[in-house]
């Protein structure tokens, strides 16, 4: 099979609450521009919304985007909504809330609980939608996230939202927002080629507890915001090669081999780079290659 007939069932299902979503997904961050935020020149429109009708043609059901995904010309939930409504009824939809930014792209401070209803707001209306599917509670350096996070609950509780998430955690936040409400994902940073105890500890603890675990920037790792990464170790060019893909689909397919838990959410607006991330949901990765890439991810010592 060519990548362009491989779809996102490939790798199986997992459900975030009470929606079963395929497990390799779209993040909708790249559609608006070359690279994240204002760093980048604007997408092409018609593009953009060709690669978000194409991903639900190739079976993609998981969408995650926020209102501040924004480029100087295009915003990600206006594309979304221009492409995909009315939306079907599998489609899950995610958003964060917490980070501002303003008009003119510069980031603001970030939001006090009682604005929150305001954040959700501003998605609902982007969106064209009467409630959110999956709302993610970004963390912005606060000690304690009881305050924010309850304050979702209780737009959770009225309707406003269906299931509820943290972003960008640890443990403790995590033990927090469980004694206030369910929490049916966590969305950290995560990588390959970038190991970090507190996020690799999410990930067990989140597999231990049900919880969905979606990495972000888990093939741009150390490039972040700025675009996918382009360097690879050796040791990923070669298992590409064995395998006939990319880097960038071993780098996808060795994070969905973390668990079952896993959900990947490459971004992109190119319609090839697309299909090349949902096909790399069929790749399966032996014993031997796991391990190898295992030691990139965890230091010697």
């Amino acid at each position: 099979m060519t990548a362009e007939t491989i779809t996102a069932d490939a790798c199986g299902t997992w459900k975030l609450g009470d929606l079963p979503v395929n497990r390799v997904g779209l993040g909708a961050m790249r559609l608006t521009g070359s690279a994240a935020f204002h760093l980048g020149t604007s997408s092409d429109r018609a593009r953009s919304i060709a690669v978000l009708r194409r991903a639900v043609e190739l079976g993609v059901n998981h969408i995650d985007t926020a209102a501040f995904y924004f480029s100087a010309t295009r915003s990600a939930n206006e594309l979304i909504n221009t492409a995909l409504a009315p939306y079907a009824d599998d489609l899950v939809i995610a958003t964060k809330v917490g980070p501002f930014r303003d008009y003119h792209g510069e980031w603001g401070t970030s939001a006090r609980p009682d604005q929150l209803r305001g954040h959700v707001e501003e998605n609902l209306r982007q969106l064209g939608r009467d409630h959110l599917d999956v709302v993610y509670l970004r963390r912005m350096r606060q000690d304690s996230i009881s305050e924010h996070f309850g304050a979702l609950a209780e737009l959770r509780e009225a309707g406003l939202v269906r299931h509820l998430g943290i972003s960008a955690v640890g443990p403790r936040h995590l033990a927090e927002a469980l004694e206030i409400a369910p929490v049916v994902s966590v969305q950290n940073r995560f990588a390959l080629d970038r190991p970090d105890p507190v996020d690799d500890e999410m990930l067990r603890l989140c597999g231990e507890r049900g919880i969905a675990f979606v990495p972000f920037y888990a093939v741009a790792g150390e490039a972040g915001d700025h675009a996918a990464s382009d360097t690879h170790d050796d040791t990923v060019r070669d298992i590409a090669r064995d395998h006939g893909a990319s880097p960038a689909q071993i780098r996808i397919a060795w994070t969905l081999h973390q668990g079952p838990h896993v959900l990947a959410i490459p971004g992109t607006g190119n319609p090839d780079h697309l299909a090349e991330n949902v096909a790399a949901g069929a790749l399966r990765l032996t014993a031997d290659e796991l391990a190898r890439l295992d030691a990139l991810h965890t230091p010697a010592g």
